[in-house]
């Protein structure tokens, strides 16, 4: 470990070839993956040169206190790794998106919605649209109107009412 320490690029050669075998056994065991046990191994070792100076031969034999850096590096990989469903699994899995009937569903109901607001009255249909879909305020909308917060109440709730009923077909639809 002297030598390692110093930089001796062949001590440190010699000392992995000893070491590896053993670590990456106890990797495979923490990890339960050859990769990630070879992974996990290899940082041990880039940690064992960085810090060889370190080794204090009364505290431990060598492949103790290798065994530690090892087994930290296990514990970090594990922290890191995000769990995956086995790509044969995550094949069979359905997509959370809508399917291509929901889509066309929800299209069609969003043209019968569009085409029950255009037969709405000029200002009711400006009046819903900027609440819904601009999301103006009673105060915004009164201005864009030329009219009061109270008046365009009033032509809320008469396109409201004008919509319910031109929609009740579809409200059947989707309750059945």
């Amino acid at each position: 470990m002297s030598d390692v320490a110093a930089g001796d690029d062949e001590a440190f050669r010699a000392l992995t070839q000893v070491l590896y075998a053993p670590a990456l056994g106890t990797a495979m065991k923490v990890l339960g993956n050859r990769a990630e046990a070879e992974d996990a191994v290899q940082t041990a070792l880039v940690k064992l040169w960085r810090t060889a100076a370190r080794f204090d031969p009364e505290k431990a034999k060598v492949e103790t206190w290798f065994r530690r850096i090892v087994i930290n590096a296990c514990i970090d990989r594990k922290r890191a790794l995000k769990p995956v469903d086995p790509i044969d699994e995550a094949y069979d899995l359905e997509s959370e998106a809508p399917g291509p009937e929901a889509e066309t569903a929800g299209m069609m109901r969003d043209a019968r919605i569009g085409a029950a607001v255009m037969e709405l009255p000029t200002r009711q249909r400006a009046a819903i649209t900027l609440f819904y879909g601009d999301g103006a305020t009673m105060n915004e909308i009164a201005e864009a109107l030329e009219t009061t917060p109270k008046a365009v109440e009033g032509l809320l709730a008469r396109a409201r009412a004008d919509l319910a009923k031109r929609l009740e077909p579809l409200k059947e639809e989707l309750e059945a």
